[in-house]
């Protein structure tokens, strides 16, 4: 078998970048993510692949049929919805939309959270979450802009890892003791290995380049429990966003939290010490499944003195974020009226005294 037949025939299991045979690890390197797997590794992830493939082609073919696909000529953002709701405008920068037609089946999503968060009960969020923050410009809480609040299904590409991790360190146990006049301390150093196997279920990457990861992150967790297998009837009255990150792009930042994860858990079991210092910390990533799903969002953008703001509720939970402009205006009048009565205090203080 040639070096171009392998690169056809196969794809990293972790990223779906393509694999090249490595002749001296007689084996496949992914050269995206630095992966390796055996032959047999590459030959049963291979036959899955197609397998899955061909068991979703009728879906795709339903999900082509029934999806509008939107483009906002301003920012270039890409709406999908289902052929009954009519997309007006760019959930990102209120612009009008238009239609340009239809999707391919590859973005057809395997799984669907609902939205269980009504737009009244997300208005009514947003309303008490204003409500903590002062210092607000009066448009930004005005009803012309919670028109601008979307019901928008984020595409998420969620990721199943196992993870292989070894962890070396010195450890000290200290104990001091006073005996007539004399102090001792006796220090006790151990050489710690941890070795463990780690799985991870459920890691999440948003795969729209328009929203801020952070804030994406910021709005979770998700309840996977209540994962739906996806039908066209959930896009219905909601806009959802076409993905434009790839599964590929988004691994390293799901091999970071799961990596983070590993290296935290180690760390934490190594109790019982004064003192630890990790001497030597390796996690490998050994197999990654993934689900390409849909989540629920209810998204707002606002402009304000050139400077563009996001606010997030989790459609499912309700969680709440988003950076507040601040009214520079409201935020110095507030500091003048502090200063002025400050001032007044001061002043009657000091006539009190005089008389």
């Amino acid at each position: 078998m040639s070096e171009s037949e392998n690169i056809q025939q196969y794809k990293c299991p972790n990223c779906g970048a393509e694999l090249r045979f490595h002749p001296k690890k007689q084996g496949f390197l992914c050269e995206y993510c630095d992966s390796f797997f055996s032959p047999e590794e590459c030959k049963s992830a291979n036959e899955k692949r197609i397998a899955e493939e061909q068991e979703e082609a009728p879906k795709k073919e339903e999900f082509v049929e029934n999806t509008n696909l939107y483009v906002c000529p301003s920012c270039g953002g890409e709406l999908m919805t289902d052929q009954n709701t009519t997309a007006s405008e760019c959930y990102y920068c209120h612009n009008p939309v238009v239609l340009k037609g239809r999707l391919t089946g590859e973005y057809r999503p395997a799984k669907v959270i609902p939205f269980k968060y009504t737009k009244e009960e997300a208005h009514m969020q947003f309303r008490e979450w204003c409500k903590k923050r002062w210092f607000l410009p009066k448009s930004f809480t005005s009803e012309s802009q919670l028109t601008h609040m979307a019901g928008v299904y984020v595409p998420f590409w969620v990721a199943d890892c196992d993870v292989n991790g070894r962890m070396r360190a010195v450890c000290k146990k200290i104990r001091s003791w006073s005996t007539g006049s004399y102090e001792y301390t006796e220090t006790r150093e151990y050489s710690v290995y941890r070795h463990a196997h780690i799985h991870f279920d459920g890691i999440p990457a948003d795969g729209s380049s328009k929203i801020e990861d952070a804030l994406m992150e910021a709005i979770e967790p998700f309840n996977y429990n209540e994962t739906k297998d996806f039908e066209m009837s959930y896009l219905s009255g909601f806009l959802s966003d076409k993905y434009d990150v790839n599964k590929g792009q988004v691994f390293p930042r799901i091999r970071n939290r799961a990596v983070n994860g590993s290296d935290h858990l180690l760390r934490s079991s190594m109790v019982g010490y004064d003192s630890v210092r990790v001497t030597s910390s390796e996690m490998q990533v050994l197999k990654t499944t993934w689900q390409y799903m849909l989540l629920p969002v209810w998204f707002m953008t606002y402009e304000y003195r050139g400077k563009h703001y996001e606010f997030a509720i989790n459609g499912q939970t309700g969680k709440q974020a988003g950076t507040p402009p601040l009214a520079t205006g409201k935020l110095l009048g507030a500091c003048g009226m502090l200063l002025a009565a400050i001032t007044l205090i001061g002043t009657l203080i000091g006539g009190f005294f005089l008389c």
